[in-house]
């Protein structure tokens, strides 16, 4: 008695069909992360990130920050930072509605969609 697939009823075929379609799906769903950007802001500062996290852009209010006070700057530093991070929490946002539905196939592959939106863990 010989039988078709030697691995009973699992599919080896199939599932790399499938693995390649949820690559494929992936990849562009990052890519459209890409082209998107989300704004955060902190005391007047705003700053842009794209989708996947990526700084490219701020805006410093005019007339606010004193260059010759360090205490003004070190403010300045604080509050990039404080609109940075506000910034990529949004961007992370949007990446899990985009990407969470396609990551949770994933399974113990990486279901939080294996640093996939390119951001940086903890920031």
């Amino acid at each position: 008695m010989t039988q078709d697939n030697p691995m009973g009823g699992f599919d080896l075929g199939a599932m790399l069909e499938q693995a390649q379609q949820m690559q494929a799906q992936l990849m562009s769903a990052q890519a459209e992360l890409a082209g998107q950007t989300v704004e955060g802001t902190a005391g007047g500062v705003r700053v842009t990130v794209s989708g996947t996290g990526e700084l490219v852009g701020v805006h410093l209010p005019t007339g606010t920050f004193d260059a010759d006070d360090q205490e003004s700057l070190s403010d300045l530093g604080d509050l990039v930072v404080a609109a940075f991070r506000d910034a990529k929490a949004r961007a992370d946002q949007l990446a899990s509605a985009a990407l969470g539905p396609l990551a949770g196939g994933l399974g113990d592959f990486g279901g939080d969609a294996g640093g996939l939106t390119g951001g940086s863990p903890g920031v």
